[in-house]
């Protein structure tokens, strides 16, 4: 692994551990912005379940929106912040490549769900219209009576994807909005760079 990656993951694995061991409400809580070939960007919420020298990796429907963004445009940013960090709270932006995690490592990932949330995964038509609560309710109790007694696969449309950066940014809060920000970056030869920017 290249040594100005190694450092940035060494970074961010210190930051993620302080915020986990911090006050912060959803330490894992990360925005994930997508965009349709077209140029139409969407962002939404996710949990971050994962990280190493592979990249990020959150899971989802892969047939709701962001789903079928980042299939048709497998591109993306994530955007995490820890406001309760350090002094003046700490952001870490990450841009790059998007590509869909093996089944084993779905599997894995899903069998470690409570199982409601695995039945969840099953009633939810996620980004389709719902005609009422009570639908999806009906829906749960569908999926609950049909794996009864059993453990729940992991739904067929339902995977996790893993961001491989390109880019990753720190940015650390100070007072004056005179912040400090540190930018590692890929080339297209694979190389890693390392720079300070403006705040």
């Amino acid at each position: 692994m290249n040594d100005l990656y190694a450092e940035a993951l060494a970074t961010f694995t210190t930051l993620f551990d302080e915020a986990r061991a911090s006050d912060e409400p959803e330490p894992t809580a990360m925005t994930v912005a997508s965009s349709t070939l077209e140029g139409r960007v969407s962002a939404r919420t996710v949990l971050l379940k994962a990280f190493d020298a592979r990249g990020f990796v959150f899971y989802t429907h892969l047939d709701g929106r962001k789903g079928l963004e980042l299939q048709e445009n497998p591109q993306a940013a994530l955007l995490l912040m820890w406001k309760r960090l350090r002094q003046g709270g700490v952001q870490v932006r990450v841009e790059g490549s998007v590509v869909i995690v093996g089944d084993a490592e779905a599997d894995a990932y899903f069998a470690s769900r409570p199982r409601l949330s695995q039945i969840g995964a099953w009633a939810s038509a996620q980004s389709e219209t719902l005609e009422s609560r009570e639908v999806l309710e009906k829906r749960i109790a569908q999926y609950e009576r049909e794996f009864e007694g059993r453990d729940v696969p992991r739904p067929p449309d339902w995977s996790g994807f893993r961001v491989v950066p390109r880019a990753i940014e720190f940015w650390y809060g100070a007072k004056f909005r005179l912040h400090e920000r540190w930018l590692y970056e890929r080339d297209a030869s694979g190389d890693w760079s390392k720079r300070m920017l403006y705040p």
